[in-house]
């Protein structure tokens, strides 16, 4: 197997040498391709509906939408005079918690007929370009779950895990937050708080019912003991 990742690894070093991809802006001529783009990550992905719609129109809205807001890069990869390949990225901060500014990678995805050309290198190496431009200290990404290919992709290119990311849905979180800060668990707390107060005053009881049983045999015990040399003698 090493032997296979090593020649696999330098098949793809080689593609990107003799990539003739072109990378650029998205145009609003490349919708369709674009949108193609996008159906087909979807179907190729395990998150289906998650990942975008189905709809061919609605998508185009929202990928034009999503361009168009500040920061964001969105590029394509050209071969042949055809759009092969995609990434969406947005410039992160300055913001309130830092000075720093970084990129976010949201989307990256080349064409299952187009890969091991060059394709995904030089859409990375293009928004490497743009991050350095903007002054972005570093670049991060999310991968999609199950996107093992990309993974292995961006663990090549000195992509680090970095943190965890929780998800949850909203009926969930609005239940649970219920839950936890209803009527019911007020009533919850004040049984705890009173079970408690329970607690530590029968512990004060008993030290003070100890003491006082302590003392009182003390007492016993000072008052019928005799002394030496407190007794007399009658002639």
């Amino acid at each position: 197997m090493p032997g296979h990742y090593a020649e696999e690894r330098f098949e793809e070093v080689a593609a990107a040498v003799r990539s003739s991809a072109v990378v650029r802006s998205i145009r609003p001529e490349d919708a369709d391709q674009v949108v193609d783009l996008c159906l087909a990550a979807r179907k190729e992905s395990m998150l289906g509906s998650q990942l975008c719609t189905d709809d061919p129109e609605r998508l185009r809205h929202q990928v034009g939408a999503m361009t168009a807001e500040p920061g964001a890069l969105a590029l394509v990869g050209e071969l042949d005079g055809r759009v092969h390949g995609l990434i969406l990225a947005r410039v992160v901060g300055p913001s309130l918690f830092t000075d720093e500014v970084s990129v976010g990678i949201e989307a990256v995805y080349v064409g299952e007929s187009a890969r091991r050309r060059g394709i995904g290198h030089a859409l990375l190496a293009g928004v490497a370009e743009q991050a350095e431009q903007v002054g972005a200290v570093e670049i991060f990404a999310v991968p999609l779950p199950g996107a093992r290919g990309v993974l292995r992709f961006l663990s090549r290119l000195g992509f680090a895990p970095a943190a965890a990311h929780r998800v949850v849905s909203v009926e969930t979180l609005q239940r649970r937050l219920s839950t936890e800060s209803g009527p019911q668990r007020s009533r919850g707390i004040d049984d705890l708080v009173a079970r408690r107060r329970a607690a530590r005053a029968t512990r004060s009881e008993g030290q003070l019912s100890g003491l006082a049983s302590i003392s009182m045999q003390v007492s016993r015990a000072v008052h019928t003991r005799r002394p030496r040399g407190s007794s007399t003698t009658t002639s």
